[in-house]
């Protein structure tokens, strides 16, 4: 190869050398090129050298990116490019060699596969690794990176995830096998779904494009829930609305719109269904909007609910992106139709890698941005900075979503070059995207960490949800240990069994309520619970208390212990008792059945509405405190008499309550209502 650079490693070489042949220049001029805009006191030239070519290179690819996928240029040059990112000087090239040459004579070249991709189909996990060992590959960073310059890759929001997901079988290292029939998937996507027909009776918009179809008679069906009646028939989903299409005698039915861009009330979430109104079959949606009522669209599957939950993220990612524009207020139609392509891509990606894992479907929402963004912690914040980035890039660039669309023969040109050239003169790199988008990366890359964490922490749970009752009663009853000794204490000292302590506290909460030193008093305890937290910190607790023990083991036999649980439900069933016998006393006394009762009730509320408007709270707790403590004590034993307790109780045992019938059919109470 003439003319190489030696700082180069020889992929980069290579690379460089055809980022020249593309543009019909010599690696010199684009030497000189590079180096007008350099700044020598930044780092990585290698690596910046690498991005300048392939960035101008890919500009010129971009503009008949069809035909290359077709072919397969396409993915070999820009597969290519990731390895020479990933290793762009000779330096990098020399001790990567010397990594792989100890690797070899140890005998550890393998392919890391995790456990948790059992399920994933027998060609991508078994046999590529296989075909590939030997192979060069690349990392998340790489792929990151060609995504940020190509969107028909992936999105700069959900790349990290979209390869995670790709890479799963074959130990997060992407491999060209898997890399070129993943751009080849979705190049056969968006030729299918250019074939697919409008729905009947419907003229689609001159941006509204089709991205799912289902209910036909090569796709599975589609029934939708009417009362006691079932219609089957065929839905599509655009990037503006959802159209179910109900089957006629020959042909479909003209078709029912629901409108997924409307500023408006509406949710869609998932729901059972079954005969007779019995939810039997989890497979179902519900669409729930302030003008119309709730429309129920099932996808009938013999097992999972995969096409549901498929069906539902797409859904959910056309609303959010409605929603988005609508809140950010992207008025702008260059950039809003940016981001329908953006959007576009990203199901169209997911389609791609649903043909790629057709036994283990990958989770949709690694491949939406909308639907990513609404489950990613601070996902609200990233949005902010979406808009901001949205704002920066050039829609005319070969490169960008909306042209990519274009180039594909998905769409035609929605906006005019006038306008895209007045919007995307500035703030615009060679690539066609800012070159100031840390502030978003930055903001995706601490989302992804704190998801991280989250799922270690949700993992911790998990043990705990799947446990019986006992087990969880069991470890209840320990943690609520050392409440009990607090309450012990409490108990001590409203019995006066320590005197001094008890005289304290009474003083302590006389002069605190007096003085209204409340929050002074509330800012103490926080105080003190933080030295508690400190001294714990200190002793090292945490390093002695990896796990707390629960002991279940008893010394009843097993008659003893069923005796014993069934004690214990009996007690639940009369706790339940009582309380329903309360509850029902309580409706005797508002609705004036027990009419005596209740105006009592009455008489006293109002009194006591009078007392709490005269008398500040301050007095009125402090003689609640003194009543409490005086009682307790001796001489409040022997002064005071059980007569008051009693008659109380007697008139609350004289209110009858509302009588009680139990029906076998859904009924509305009428007090209930009245109420």
């Amino acid at each position: 190869m003439a003319n190489l650079k030696k700082h180069l490693s020889s992929i980069a070489n290579d690379v460089v050398h055809r980022c020249a042949l593309k543009l019909d220049t010599s690696t010199d001029n684009l030497v000189e090129e590079f180096e007008a805009g350099w700044n020598p006191e930044t780092n990585g030239y290698s690596r910046k050298f690498v991005e300048f070519c392939s960035a101008k290179s890919l500009t010129y690819m971009c503009q008949n990116i069809e035909e290359n996928i077709s072919n397969g240029s396409f993915s070999r040059f820009t597969f290519d490019m990731m390895l020479a990112w990933e290793m762009p000087s000779s330096t990098d090239e020399e001790a990567c060699m010397e990594c792989v040459a100890k690797e070899k004579e140890e005998g550890k070249v393998s392919v890391k596969v995790t456990q948790e991709q059992d399920d994933i189909p027998l060609f991508y996990s078994d046999i590529m690794p296989l075909l590939v060992d030997n192979e060069p590959n690349v990392g998340e960073d790489a792929f990151a990176w060609l995504g940020s310059l190509v969107p028909l890759v992936a999105d700069l929001v959900n790349g990290r995830f979209t390869f995670e997901t790709l890479t799963a079988p074959t130990g997060n290292r992407l491999h060209f096998p898997a890399y070129d029939k993943y751009l080849k998937e979705i190049d056969k996507c968006i030729k299918h779904l250019q074939k697919q027909a409008p729905p009947n009776g419907v003229d689609l918009g001159d941006d509204e494009f089709i991205l799912h179809v289902e209910g036909t008679a090569s796709s599975q069906r589609v029934v939708r829930h009417i009362g006691a009646t079932s219609w089957p028939g065929k839905l599509t989903l655009t990037n503006y609305a959802l159209y179910f299409e109900a089957s006629g005698v020959v042909t479909y039915e003209d078709a029912l719109k629901i409108d997924l861009s409307e500023n408006k009330e509406h949710s869609v979430r998932p729901v059972s269904t079954g005969p007779w109104g019995a939810p039997l079959f989890d497979k179902a949606i519900l669409y729930e909007s302030e003008s119309s009522e709730g429309i129920v669209l099932e996808f009938p599957e013999m097992t999972s609910s995969t096409r549901r939950d498929h069906w539902l993220a797409l859904i959910k990612e056309i609303m959010f992106m409605h929603q988005f524009l609508l809140k950010y207020k992207v008025e702008c139609p260059i950039q809003a139709w940016e981001m329908h392509a953006r959007t576009i891509l990203g199901i169209i990606r997911l389609h791609a890698a649903r043909e790629m894992l057709r036994i283990s479907p990958p989770t949709p929402t690694k491949f939406l941005i909308f639907a990513l963004l609404d489950e990613l912690p601070k996902g609200d914040y990233i949005l902010g900075q979406l808009v901001d980035s949205l704002k920066k890039i050039n829609s005319g660039h070969p490169c960008s979503a909306s042209s990519t669309l274009k180039n594909m023969n998905m769409s035609l040109s929605i906006i005019s070059s006038v306008e895209v050239k007045e919007i995307g003169e500035e703030n615009v790199c060679a690539s066609g995207i800012d070159d100031n988008n840390s502030s978003l990366e930055i903001a995706i890359n601490q989302a992804r960490e704190e998801e991280k964490k989250i799922v270690i922490a949700k993992a911790t749970t998990k043990e705990l949800k799947e446990e019986g009752i006992t087990e969880s009663t069991l470890v209840f009853m320990e943690l609520l240990k050392p409440l009990k000794g607090v309450l012990l204490w409490f108990e001590e000292i409203f019995t006066w069994e320590r005197p001094v302590t008890t005289l304290v506290v009474f003083a302590a909460t006389l002069l605190i309520t007096y003085k209204e030193w409340l929050g002074k008093a509330s800012a103490l305890f926080f105080l003190w619970v933080v030295a508690k937290m400190i001294q714990a910190r200190q002793k090292k607790i945490n390093d002695k208390c990896k796990e707390i023990v629960v002991s279940s083991a008893s010394d009843q036999t097993t008659m003893e212990s069923i005796v014993s649980a069934q004690h214990g439900l009996q007690t639940i069933h009369q706790v339940v008792q009582i309380a329903n016998i309360a509850l029902l006393k309580l409706w005797s006394i508002l609705i004036s059945k027990a009419r005596k009762h209740a105006d009592i009730v009455m008489i006293s509320m109002i009194g006591l509405a009078i007392l709490l408007a005269i008398v500040p709270m301050k007095f009125i707790i402090m003689a609640i405190t003194l009543y409490c403590f005086s009682m307790t004590s001796k001489l409040g034993k022997q002064v005071g008499n059980n007569q008051g307790n009693r008659r109380l109780q007697e008139w609350w045992d004289s209110i009858p309550v509302i009588p009680v019938r139990v029906v076998d059919k859904p009924v509305d109470s009428p007090t209930c209502k009245s109420m």
